[in-house]
């Protein structure tokens, strides 16, 4: 079996390596800054755990490889121009937005799009970074460094916020795991919650939202769309060209996890649909330190990316999984964690099913 190599060695790429291993493949996951000659062989793959990249030694040698999946995807995705052409082009349901260009306005901004706008970067930006608020009753005005480099989004008044993980194979099958329900404090996931009965309506609409985008990019491997539910709507948000934060809980949570399903659709082996154990949970840990404490609490799964820890840092997450429910109301009661997290502890008592 040919190298898998993977383009960028943070937690995603250690954890699709860990995914990797049980099935006799070798998954390499390679520091961009690294200056080494990469051994890359004619049959590897590569694939890539991040948007968008620096040039460096080691990326010129990855994205310059005949076997990148999704090079050509990258790009357009990564940068949120092209992405909301995207998703206007197959007309798929996003807010309402327009490109800040060297001659936009505030004054036209409110005009087009109400008192509250969102900006945000075209390239970089995420967890709440890249982004500016244009509000009207503050009279706040488009910064110069913003122009042409930036688009502009209505302000969306959602429900909730809810995200879809999907798989695609190199002939064009579809799996989808179910809906997840994300909570975010200052722009940061803090936790999720799946499977929830209650969003079931929404599955095949959602489905049918991102299989489109997958099929038109020929996209193969798992890819994320975060949507903001208002009312029975769907707008889709955001994109991610690999697998993501919130479908981390189906390492506990599903008979294939999603970085499993990616090393099985990249390098062409078969797919199959994922068997949903019972009712999960995750907790993103931010910009807290390592306590082993934790692993007391019965059911829970330690996910620790052995990072500096720094603040608003995601430096690792806990898992949970059990058919019984107070078990698991148990368990976030025993989670001794600081602020913000007794409001995310709150909000996952709060969302799983009575």
């Amino acid at each position: 079996m040919s190298t898998l190599w993977v383009l960028g060695a943070g937690q995603l790429g250690a954890m699709l390596k860990q995914a990797g291993t049980p099935l006799g493949l070798d998954v390499r996951p390679v520091d961009i800054e690294t200056t080494e000659e990469l051994p890359l062989q004619a049959d590897d793959i590569v694939t890539a755990e991040r948007e968008e990249w620096p040039e460096t030694a080691a990326t010129k040698q990855l994205a310059t490889h005949a076997n990148f999946v999704n090079l050509s995807t990258f790009p357009q995705l990564a940068d949120r121009l092209t992405q909301k052409q995207w998703l206007d082009r197959l007309d798929l349901a996003t807010a309402p937005w327009f490109p800040v260009e060297e001659n936009s306005t505030a004054a036209k901004a409110y005009q087009t799009l109400g008192p509250r706008i969102l900006m945000k970067r075209r390239r970089g930006g995420y967890d709440g970074k890249g982004q500016y608020w244009l509000k009207q009753a503050e009279n706040t005005e488009i910064p110069t460094d913003w122009k042409g480099h930036a688009i502009a989004e209505q302000a969306i008044n959602f429900d909730e916020e809810i995200s879809l993980v999907g798989v695609r194979g190199k002939d064009g099958q579809k799996y989808f795991y179910p809906l997840t329900l994300n909570l975010h404090i200052n722009g940061i996931l803090y936790a999720s919650i799946s499977p929830l009965a209650r969003l079931d309506q929404y599955q095949s609409k959602a489905e049918e939202m991102l299989g489109k985008l997958m099929d038109a990019l020929d996209y193969v491997g798992v890819m994320a769309m975060e949507c903001f539910r208002v009312g029975n709507d769907l707008l889709i948000n955001e994109l991610a060209p690999r697998v993501h934060n919130s479908g981390h809980w189906t390492q506990a949570g599903a008979s294939t996890c999603q970085f499993e399903n990616h090393v099985r659709a990249v390098t062409g082996l078969p797919l199959a649909p994922a068997e949903i154990k019972s009712q999960s949970m995750m907790v993103n840990l931010i910009g807290v330190d390592l306590d082993y404490q934790w692993l007391k609490i019965k059911g829970l799964e330690l996910y620790w990316y052995q990072k500096e820890v720094r603040t608003g840092r995601k430096v690792g997450h806990l898992n949970f999984c059990s058919a019984d429910l107070a078990a698991l109301k148990s368990a976030l009661a025993e989670l001794t964690l600081p602020a913000p997290y007794p409001e995310a502890i709150a909000w996952l008592n709060e969302n799983l099913p009575k």
